[in-house]
């Protein structure tokens, strides 16, 4: 079968970039307009009916139905809970993998939307409402409509395109593997060897219709940080017979700051430390023998995360030391940069640009969030972006932010995102080598 370019380039444009057939091209993107509706369907079902990381039971079995209704080659328990599904095309091209993420969080909904969450979990030995407050049932429900579509037009693609729907990118439980790092070891980059791989994220903060991107390093790496400080238990009413552990945190706790803003050159790569946790104590007039916090390290430079490793540790031990206590300083890192394939994102800039309109898409400083995308980017070339969806009636200044209760998004914008997906696929697939 021949696969014409239909569509001249430039002499500014990438010589290497052969455009999807405007036959083809058309009937796409007529196609993906006529399921925006079920993509909105099937997203307010996830929203309803989250599930945490390493627990998307539910999820992936709706999921892999509807892989399986489509004809493709599923396979379940990826990972734990992901599902992979092929399309093989019969023509000769290369493998790309698309992917979406599919857990929730831990945070209880607050809004009237009819649909909110009532889900209810334990994590971390709390009690907790479960809500899908950072935008992956957008990304199930797009990616499942990017199957449908590129399935129904199976004869006139290339290469083979690999679905991943995977588990726990919010970070598995305590004591359990997860995410893209499981997906990665388990071989979801292989069997057939994937060339390429592509990946949305929907955002709260930006217009409905746009796309956001950045060549390089877009997204920061996250470390995991714990502190354990160990003082003397005395009596509230006699404090000088302790070593209060914890006025010894808030000391560390202001000092782990100063690494940021006094010890960290911010002009060459943002930075954060954040302490999201403390626990401390039993009874308001017992002063406690240990207090514990822990938070989390992002940094854009491998050069600059090593360097706050050690401050921290140095802070943390040293301000304990001072005040006859001991801080045991434990650091975990997670989640490398989501690095974007500089030469990969100029190649598929045009196919942005037409999914969103030209002056839609624009390129962004990175953010100091982090994906697990990463490793997949570790392994080969990689591009992932960001889809605009603040609600019409909020300004974008004002706009609750990803993992709070009041996240939201306007629905109109998962059509961008489908569009996007489906034009970096077909057009790669029909790329000059």
């Amino acid at each position: 079968m021949k696969f014409a370019c239909a569509v001249l380039m430039t002499a500014a444009a990438l010589p290497a970039l052969c455009q999807t057939s405007s036959k083809l091209q058309t009937k796409l993107d007529l196609q993906a307009k006529a399921m925006e509706d079920k993509v909105i369907e099937w997203r307010r079902h996830f929203h309803q009916y989250p599930e945490l990381s390493n627990q998307e039971t539910k999820t992936a079995a709706f999921v892999a139905e509807h892989l399986k209704s489509l004809g493709l080659k599923v396979q379940t328990g990826v990972a734990k809970t992901g599902v992979v599904a092929l399309l093989e095309t019969g023509n000769s091209g290369p493998v790309i993998a698309l992917r979406a993420d599919m857990d929730a969080l831990p945070v209880t909904e607050r809004n009237s939307l009819p649909f909110a969450s009532k889900e209810k979990a334990t994590y971390n030995g709390q009690e907790t409402g479960v809500m899908h407050a950072c935008g992956h049932d957008s990304h199930i429900s797009i990616l499942m409509a990017v199957a449908e579509i590129l399935s129904k037009n199976k004869s006139e693609l290339k290469g083979t395109i690999k679905f991943i729907f995977q588990p726990a990118e919010e970070g598995a439980p305590v004591g359990e593997e997860g995410g893209a790092g499981l997906m990665v070891k388990e071989g979801v980059l292989e069997n057939p060897k994937v060339d390429v791989v592509f990946g949305l994220h929907i955002q709260s903060l930006a217009p409905v219709g746009a796309i956001t991107y950045r060549p390089a390093g877009m997204m920061a790496a996250s470390d995991w940080f714990m502190i354990k400080v160990k003082g003397k238990q005395a009596h509230g009413a006699v404090p000088w017979m302790s070593v209060d552990p914890i006025v010894v945190s808030a000391q560390i706790i202001t000092g782990l700051q100063t690494i940021i803003s006094r010890q960290t050159e911010l002009t060459k790569e943002a930075a954060v430390i954040t302490v999201g946790r403390i626990q401390a104590g039993i009874r308001e007039n017992i002063i406690p023998e240990e207090a514990t916090f822990a938070g989390t390290i992002r940094t854009l430079d491998t050069g600059m995360q090593d360097k706050i490793h050690e401050k921290i540790k140095l802070t943390a031990t040293k301000i304990a030391e001072s005040a006859g206590a001991t801080a045991e300083v434990s650091i975990e890192r997670k989640t490398p940069v989501t690095y974007n394939d500089p030469a990969l994102t100029a190649k598929m800039l045009p196919s942005l640009k037409r999914a969103a309109g030209e002056k839609n898409v624009v390129e962004i400083h990175a953010v100091t969030g982090a994906e697990d995308f990463a490793f997949y980017q570790q392994k080969i070339p990689g591009l992932f972006f960001f889809v605009g969806a603040v609600p019409a009636n909020i300004d974008p200044a004002k706009a609750p932010s990803h993992h709070t209760p009041d996240f939201m998004i306007d629905e109109r914008g998962f059509i961008t995102g489908l569009k996007a997906m489906l034009d970096v696929t077909t057009d790669y697939m029909f790329m000059k080598k």
